[in-house]
């Protein structure tokens, strides 16, 4: 039987409270040499320059033991409701694979219904790329633009400049050009919508609910450019929905097709179902697609080892927690040196901070203890030139996750000063991870590195499909394994809702006094 326990009622907190840190200034060859372990497709997890030692790993995996964490993990596979606050299943992983039991709701296989799905817009990409399916006056799809926010944007935005120049340089041919729009701002959409032909777009709506204010604004956006410039083209037949069976979307939009997710598929774990799929599908064919669906179930799979130490994802996680509430730690930065992974960092700040950045547990009490950190990051060596002077000799220590490969993705690459960009890349990333852990006595105080500034590494040969899949699922169960270890539900959102409330409330003219008087700021007249 599972049991749900806030984490200062295990006694293993008690444990990690009086547990000594290990100082990463001493970081040796034979910790970088020894403590690692495989994630998947090829990814290496490298702990040496973490603050634990063999004494600290014990007490984690007791915590691990005591709070059921891979047992809970599966019961989530096998279709328990994990999301409390919302009453709902948690079933992305069926996305990739059939990790655990088979998944029966009102008489439907779940994996077999996403399974379907993902058969259909399969179908429909290849009849794109083929020129079989072609554009409302007949002219073929060269373009494709997903309108959506959120986990409807991040996590496949993420993913298509993860894989765009890898595809490219593998000469994956035929396929279409991604856009992405997904602010309110006017700008946004404009901007992205100048360079392309609408009568050869095909256009990708997602919504889940199917009443995402600044989505359908933003389809009303492009309705009234097409009525301007291409008065005879009718959208919605240059446009297909992701939403769910019963949203108004799917029932009213007269859309060319609707492809569906359900109420358990969270926006920003949806990027390996339809709101990832369609769009990946279209720019790089449902090959690509379908490989990074496999890296990620390798991942899923690799997920539910009991073996602390051979579990990369319940380790990370578990370092995480020891950082956070034992170290005090309250930030991470998540460091890829890959420019292809430019907006990763910015998906897991809404994949981490949206699913963990809560004050109760699981049953709505308020918690004692610290949850989900600040997120943020940059690719290096850009990061280098930019913010890394606060975390090499500011007064705040900040974990860093740093994210590299051997091979870059195009082949193409320089010899200057003796060594090529990849390499110098490479070094650089090195050179941090040792900066960072050993830093550097100096006479000079403003030249002096304090260091014991700790990291870990994800290691790969290639940014390949597969790695980009393992990557997303390593940062999706981490991020699940540290909600369950502080007992909060990592699947609902409802720190979202009270700003759209009161948007709501301006424009639909009952605000209060606050809302009136900023609202007269920014130029809005309060009788919207």
């Amino acid at each position: 039987m599972l049991t749900y326990r806030n984490l200062d009622r295990t006694g293993a907190w008690k444990k990690l409270r009086n547990t000594s840190p290990f100082d990463v200034t001493r970081l040796s060859e034979d910790r970088i040499s020894t403590m690692q372990t495989s994630l998947a497709a090829g990814i290496t997890y490298s702990w040496a320059a973490a603050p634990v030692d063999q004494s600290v790993i014990a007490v984690l995996a007791e915590l691990a033991t005591e709070q059921q964490l891979v047992d809970k993990y599966r019961a989530l596979l096998d279709g328990a409701v994990m999301n409390t606050g919302e009453g709902r299943m948690v079933l992305h992983h069926l996305l990739r694979g059939q990790p655990g039991s088979v998944v029966v709701h009102q008489g439907r296989d779940q994996r077999e219904f996403y399974r379907e799905q993902q058969q259909r817009f399969s179908r429909f990409a290849e009849a794109v790329l083929d020129g079989t399916e072609k554009g409302a006056t007949g002219k073929p799809f060269t373009t494709v633009v997903q309108i959506g926010i959120g986990g409807s944007d991040l996590g496949p935005r993420a993913l298509y400049l993860a894989l765009n120049e890898w595809v490219r340089a593998q000469g994956i041919e035929p396929r279409l050009e991604a856009k992405f729009i997904s602010n309110v701002d006017p700008d946004d959409a404009a901007a992205v919508l100048s360079g392309v032909d609408l009568e050869t777009t095909l256009f990708v709506l997602v919504s889940k609910s199917g009443t995402t204010q600044e989505t359908l604004t933003n389809e009303q956006f492009v309705k009234e450019l097409a009525a301007r410039h291409a008065p005879g083209l009718d959208l919605r037949k240059n446009t297909v929905a992701v939403t769910s069976e019963t949203s108004p979307l799917a029932s009213g939009g007269g859309y060319r097709e609707s492809f569906f997710i359900d109420d358990y598929i969270g926006g920003r774990y949806s990027a390996t179902s339809a709101v990832g799929g369609v769009i990946l599908s279209l720019a790089f064919g449902p090959g690509v697609f379908q490989r990074v669906l496999e890296g990620a179930h390798e991942a899923d799979l690799a997920a539910m080892n009991p073996d602390l130490l051979a579990n990369a994802s319940l380790l990370d996680a578990l370092i995480g927690v020891y950082e956070r509430n034992t170290l005090g730690m309250a930030t991470t930065a998540i460091l890829p040196y890959s420019q292809a992974l430019s907006r990763f960092p910015a998906h897991l700040q809404q994949l981490d901070m949206e699913s963990n950045g809560k004050r109760v547990n699981r049953d709505g009490e308020p918690v004692e203890y610290e949850t989900g950190p600040i997120v943020f990051g940059e690719p290096g060596t850009n990061g280098q030139h930019s913010f890394y002077q606060l975390l090499h000799q500011g007064t705040t220590t900040i974990p860093l996750q740093f994210i590299g490969f051997r091979r870059s993705q195009i082949g193409q690459d320089t010899a200057f000063e003796g060594s090529t960009s990849q390499v110098k890349l490479n070094a650089n990333l090195a050179a941090q991870i040792v900066a960072f852990a050993r830093g550097r006595h100096h006479e000079n105080g403003n030249k002096h590195f304090p260091g014991g500034r700790p990291s870990t590494l994800l290691v790969g040969e290639q940014l390949t499909p597969e790695a980009a899949g393992a990557l997303l699922a390593h940062y999706e169960n981490k991020v699940m394994f540290q909600g369950l270890t502080w007992n909060v539900n990592s699947f609902d959102q409802e720190g979202v809702q009270l700003g759209k409330i009161l948007t709501k409330e301006l424009l639909t003219g009952s605000p209060g006094e606050e809302l009136t008087v900023y609202a007269s700021l920014l130029g809005i007249d309060k009788k919207i």
